[in-house]
């Protein structure tokens, strides 16, 4: 399964309450930018309107800059493939105080591209420093061994 892209971001500023995997409805073109890794998920998170999923903010440059399509934006909303089930529990997680939805990854599944997303809490100051200093731990100690 290789990764097209990831969200190394949010995993430092979110805490990872529960990740599912989707997925996503996008033009040919588009697949083959991915697949190429010319997708950034910087920034993006996930919106529900109408028991329908979305995903915002995600940044997919065109695979040819010069014949690309005149109607085709970078940026647009891509609809998500989900579960009703998935869908409410999204839903649920959304109207929550505190709690938001992001994407993770995008890997290759067989033939199809599919889309981490994850329900987290954003962590605070603290939270981030007790991150960085176990990451630097076990830094040092993997370069003893």
């Amino acid at each position: 399964m290789p990764t097209f892209a990831e969200n190394r971001k949010a995993r430092f500023d979110y805490e990872i309450l529960e990740s599912f995997p989707a997925g996503i409805e996008l033009f040919g073109s588009e697949v083959k930018s991915v697949r190429a890794g010319k997708i950034s998920l910087a920034g993006s998170f996930v919106i529900i309107r109408g028991r329908e999923a979305f995903l915002q903010g995600a940044k997919i440059e065109p695979y040819q800059p010069n014949n690309e399509a005149s109607d085709q934006e970078p940026e647009r909303p891509i609809k998500l493939l989900l579960r009703k089930d998935e869908i409410e529990k999204l839903e649920k997680a959304d109207s929550s105080k505190g709690l938001t939805i992001v994407p993770i990854k995008v890997y290759n599944n067989g033939r199809f591209l599919k889309l981490e997303l994850a329900i987290v809490r954003g962590k605070k100051q603290f939270d981030k420093r007790q991150t960085i200093k176990k990451r630097d731990v076990e830094r040092d100690l993997k370069k003893d061994f």
